[in-house]
């Protein structure tokens, strides 16, 4: 399926056991990479994806012109279904009926539109033919949040502004890889028929979606009836990428079978597992996802080829420009006179519209008959996709600050620094108390340092108090917090025993599950011993 690994100068059983060797280095190498990036761009703020494509880029120049070949299979069947998957299970549905009509605009409608604008635009300013635009259009109208996401979750941006995104995101890739194979088959046959076109379009995109459901609909039956997260979790596996693969065997959309199956499997599975199952399968899906963006955004970096790109710049400018022009039009149009969507959030979703692993796979997917422009077609894509995460990503959180989205940030960072100033005092007090103990300080010294530092706390902590009284919100996000750390130590020291032997199989289960309900609440308020027994199902 990939041509990344080198051919190896052997034959039979070792030429087999050398390339799994060899593949299994390069993921772990890619991983280690990937995951020193994330820790490196969570202590710098920015969004570690943004960070994968630069070093991934480093690698590529680091190589000194020798290609790296990947074939859209590995992005498309392997890399695609968990994010997909992963994003589609975590949409609620009450929360995306709000913005549906929005979303539905935007990825079908708001897709066939950017296409054509964007192929009008680049038609216009290169010398690329209508129809080669036109599939420019359509690989690159499909959008990836991803980074953005990320950024949302960490500045606290509401919840209704990323469904909108995440929404738009997930149904608009399925429309514009229709849309693109469409586009190719048009210029392969030399004919384009809109009627037949439009049944195509109807067939695939709905008969996958619909394939998706029902297998959705049937996975979630058989988890309501299986009590192992084990079982279940590898049910949800086996669901992501098989019903990719039934789809694209039928020639049906396999990326919106993903989705449908994500939504209907997110939305009726969880009602019928235990608290620890769905722990389980969360926490599964959550690091398949961070597996598949590492590689992905590692990928993209290492496929750019820095002479292609200058050697086209010219036309890469010309299809930024396209992008955005046309991304403004659909978005500013299309949300106007929603009144769900204030005035600062659609600057938001306008700039949000980040292009990646689906615009990849479908540029890398181009047929070598288009000869040299291929290449330019291939150096326009990359280039929007660079420009996308690189300007657009970096530039995302003071544009949101700026937009005023969340007015109680600054607020939050204060009492995050208090926070860590006190308790940076607290591990410095402990630290000098056993200094004192072990004799290395006089007692004079230890009583006046101390008192000191007691008192250092004691003001530091009022300044706390006083940021929670002024914001009841961050009062009971801080309390949540504070629960959530008891039952996670509890939790912790309930698997210690029974390790230990020290509990039974059945008891250990009993009282894990209800620590798991009760992680499970959306906000932990119990402000009383009565609230944490009924809370925890125990008997009083």
């Amino acid at each position: 399926m990939s041509k990344i690994l080198p051919n190896l100068k052997k034959s039979g059983k070792t030429m087999v056991e050398g390339s799994l060797i060899l593949i299994e280095e390069i993921a772990i190498i890619l991983l280690l990479i990937a995951t020193i990036v994330a820790i490196v761009m969570r202590r710098l703020r920015v969004p570690y994806t943004v960070g994968l494509v630069l070093v991934g880029a480093a690698l590529a120049v680091a190589r000194q012109g020798e290609s790296i070949e990947i074939t859209p299979d590995i992005i498309m069947a392997i890399l695609v279904p968990p994010l997909l998957f992963e994003a589609a299970f975590h949409v609620e549905f009450g929360k995306l009926r709000q913005y549906l009509g929005t979303i539905t605009i935007l990825a079908i409608p708001g897709v066939v539109v950017t296409t054509l604008l964007v192929a009008g635009v680049v038609s216009w300013g290169t010398d690329l033919s209508f129809p080669l635009a036109i599939v420019f259009g359509s690989l690159i109208a499909a959008t990836d949040p991803v980074a953005v996401i990320a950024l949302f979750k960490t500045l606290g941006v509401p919840k209704r502004l990323q469904t909108l995104l995440e929404g738009e995101s997930l149904f608009n890739d399925g429309t514009a890889v229709v849309l693109f194979g469409l586009a190719l088959a048009a210029i392969e046959t030399g004919e384009f028929n809109v009627v037949s076109s439009l049944v195509d379009f109807t067939i695939v995109a709905g008969g996958g979606f619909l394939l998706g459901a029902a297998l959705g609909v049937i996975v979630s039956l058989l988890i309501s009836r299986i009590k192992d997260p084990l079982i279940e979790t590898a049910l949800t596996f086996i669901l992501a990428y098989g019903v990719f693969l039934i789809s694209e065997e039928f020639h049906l959309s396999g990326v919106l079978a993903v989705v449908a199956a994500g939504m209907v499997t997110g939305n009726f599975s969880p009602k019928g597992m235990s608290p620890t199952t769905r722990i389980t399968v969360f926490n599964f899906w959550e690091f398949a996802a961070f597996l598949a963006n590492s590689f992905v955004f590692l990928l993209i970096g290492l496929q750019v080829e820095i002479p292609l790109l200058l050697e086209n710049w010219a036309a890469i400018l010309v299809g930024i420009l396209a992008v955005l022009v046309a991304r403004a039009i659909v978005i500013y149009s299309s949300t106007t006179r929603n009144k769900n969507i204030p005035g600062n959030w659609r600057h938001i979703v306008f700039w949000g519209g980040l292009r990646g692993a689906i615009s990849l796979a479908l540029a890398l997917s181009l047929p070598l008959s288009l000869g040299d422009e291929r290449s330019v077609l291939l150096a326009m894509a990359f280039g929007v996709v660079l420009f996308t995460l690189l300007v657009q990503g970096l530039s995302m959180q003071p544009l949101i600050r700026r937009m005023n989205i969340t007015p109680k940030h600054e607020q939050r960072e204060r009492f995050s620094l208090k926070k860590a100033e006190s308790s940076s005092l607290r591990a410095a007090y402990a630290h000098l108390s056993e200094v004192h103990d072990e004799g290395l300080i006089s007692e004079g010294s230890w009583q006046r340092v101390s008192g000191l530092l007691e008192q250092y706390v004691n003001d530091v902590s009022i300044g706390v108090r006083e940021l929670l009284l002024q914001d009841p919100e961050l009062a009971r996000e801080d309390m949540d917090r504070a629960w959530r750390e008891v039952l996670q130590a509890q939790r912790s020291e309930l698997i210690d025993l029974f390790t230990s032997g020290a509990v039974s199989e059945d008891g250990f289960a009993d009282l894990v599950g209800r620590i798991d309900a009760a992680l499970e609440q959306s906000e932990i308020k119990w402000e009383s011993i009565e609230e944490m027994n009924e809370a925890m199902g125990v008997d009083t």
